[in-house]
C-alpha cells in the first residue's frame, strides 16, 4: 500500500488524519518543517497503534512519498508550505487541502472566514503547486479531537471538491478507510469556498453547544464518483 504524506502531521488536525489512517492500517509520512518533531510524532502513532507504519521527515522527504499528499497546515502556514513542495511535488501527485482561511490566521475570531482572492485556500493552492499536480479540497469539517480519540466512533460525511473525477475518487477511497468517515462527491473545486465556509460555522456550533459535532447529510444515496 502506498505511503500516504502528511504535511503538517505534527499538528492537531494533521495528526488525527494521521492516526486514524495508521490504525486502519495504511502506511503514513508525518511531515514539518523539523525531522525531530515529525518522528517525535510518528513514534506517538507507533504507540498507540499497534503494527502502525508511521515516520516522520522533513516536508519535501515526505511529501515525495506518496500519490496522494495531504496538506494540514493552518491558513497563514499555506503558502510558505507550497512555495518550500514546489521541487518535491511531482506531476501525477494529488494534492489534498484541508486548508481554512480563517480570520484567526491575522488574529481574528475563528468563527469568521477571510476572503482569498482564488475564491478559496484550495484554489489559491491550486494556482501554486507545480504543473501537473492536482488540488482536490476535502476534511475540512472532521474534528481533531474527535479524530484523535480513537475509542470515539465516527459517523459523519467529508465532502470532496475537485476538477479530476479520478482524481477525487483516489482521495473518496483513503478517507474511505477511516471507518466511520463517509466520502461525499462536493462538486467541482470552485465548491471548496462554500465547504471551508462550514469549519466557522461548525466552530461557532460547537462553543455554543459545547461539543465537537460533524455534519451528516440526509436522503442521500450512496455516493457517485
Amino acid at each position: 500500500m502506498d505511503t500516504v504524506p502528511v504535511i503538517g502531521g505534527t499538528g492537531a488536525l494533521g495528526f488525527a488524519v494521521a492516526l486514524r489512517l495508521a490504525h486502519a492500517g495504511v502506511p503514513v509520512a508525518i511531515g514539518s518543517r523539523d525531522a525531530g518533531r515529525a518522528e517525535e510524532a510518528a513514534g506517538r502513532i507507533r504507540e498507540r497503534v499497534e503494527g502502525a507504519e508511521a515516520r516522520g521527515l522533513e516536508n519535501p522527504d515526505a511529501a515525495a512519498l506518496g500519490p496522494v499528499v495531504l496538506l494540514c497546515v493552518p491558513f497563514r502556514a499555506q503558502s510558505e508550505n507550497l512555495t518550500n513542495l514546489k521541487e518535491a511535488l511531482r506531476p501525477g501527485q494529488i494534492l489534498v487541502d484541508a486548508t481554512v482561511p480563517l480570520a484567526a490566521a491575522i488574529s481574528g475570531k475563528a468563527t469568521r472566514l477571510l476572503g482569498v482572492p482564488q475564491g478559496s485556500a484550495a484554489q489559491q493552492a491550486q494556482e501554486m503547486v507545480p504543473e501537473g499536480v492536482t488540488v482536490v479540497s476535502a476534511l475540512h469539517t472532521v474534528s481533531a479531537p474527535v479524530l484523535g480519540d480513537l475509542e470515539h466512533p465516527l459517523d459523519e460525511d467529508v465532502l470532496i471538491a475537485g476538477d479530476s473525477k479520478e482524481a477525487k475518487a483516489a482521495v473518496a477511497g483513503l478517507i474511505g478507510r477511516i471507518a466511520g468517515l463517509r466520502p461525499v462527491n462536493a462538486g467541482r473545486l470552485e465548491q471548496a469556498r462554500h465547504i471551508e465556509a462550514l469549519t466557522p460555522l461548525l466552530i461557532s456550533v460547537n462553543i455554543n453547544n459545547r461539543t465537537h459535532a460533524g455534519i451528516r447529510l440526509t436522503n442521500l444515496p450512496e455516493p457517485r464518483w
